[in-house]
């Protein structure tokens, strides 16, 4: 009789450790859990890693002020929404996806393009960037209108850049230049005929230098999208970003914080 209560009160017992294993259990994420958001949540930051010395998207202004641009002011937007507080990690472009691996930020708010190499390694927000190649060319010059256009026409081109590739398969003689300021400057002395850069760099430039001389003759159909990126297996941190993307959008925010930058709607 003694050792079949004993063994009822045991049973009794085990039954309830079972029960408070379950319920200690439901608050703890299994193993492999997404917990991105949740981290965030609960640390009340998202910390972010972007350049701070890639102007108009991350720079200090003025040099050494604070730190702002088209990148950091939608990133803050972002972080408004989702009721935490911005921590900026400065980061040489170089080393910023070693650094997201290595979990010293959250994010990469640094006009990173997507790309099928990039998706394979990291996740991807919504894109917050839509841009295209342009062929700039001075304002008075009808006779280039196309990408084929350029074919025995003279562009300058930095020769480590995206854009002398396209210059070559279009039929054109390369200038070697360091970059968009000196491409430019020769466009502008009628030494060279073109340049083509991205869209981006064009508008940047007009909306400081409102430059009547130059024009966009001619726009690839294709476009190059910008994100937010995040490591593998942060899906909740960013389908949450994605919903503050979309309020951004259908609010207006977007908008206006890119013409603040290129006097046009580039989130789009």
């Amino acid at each position: 009789m003694k050792r079949t209560r004993l063994s009822v009160i045991g049973l009794i017992a085990a039954a309830a450790l079972a029960v408070a294993g379950c319920g200690s259990g439901s608050t703890a994420p299994a193993a492999g859990a997404d917990t991105s958001l949740s981290d965030v949540k609960s640390a009340g930051v998202l910390k972010i890693g972007t350049e701070g010395t890639y102007k108009p998207f991350s720079f200090h202004a003025n040099g050494s002020g604070e730190l702002t641009g088209y990148d950091v002011e939608i990133i803050n937007a972002v972080v408004g929404k989702l009721g935490v507080k911005p921590s900026f990690q400065e980061t040489q472009f170089d080393a910023i996806f070693a650094g997201l691996e290595a979990k010293r930020f959250d994010v990469v708010a640094n006009q990173v393009s997507i790309t099928d190499e990039r998706k394979a390694k990291y996740d991807f927000s919504a894109p917050y960037t839509v841009s295209t190649g342009v062929v700039v060319t001075k304002a008075d010059n009808n006779g280039i209108n196309s990408f084929d256009s350029l074919k025995g026409k003279t562009t300058a081109q930095s020769l480590t850049s995206n854009w002398y590739k396209t210059a070559q398969q279009s039929g054109a003689n390369v200038e070697a230049v360091e970059g968009w300021a000196q491409a430019i400057t020769l466009l502008k002395q009628g030494r060279v005929d073109a340049t083509i850069n991205d869209k981006l760099t064009y508008l940047d430039y007009q909306k400081t230098e409102h430059d009547n001389s130059i024009k966009i003759a001619a726009e690839t159909t294709d476009k190059s999208l910008s994100a937010f990126a995040f490591r593998k297996g942060s899906t909740s941190l960013a389908d949450a970003v994605n919903k503050a993307l979309g309020e951004l959008q259908a609010d207006g925010t977007l908008a206006t914080i890119s013409q603040k930058y290129f006097d046009a709607d580039v989130s789009k």
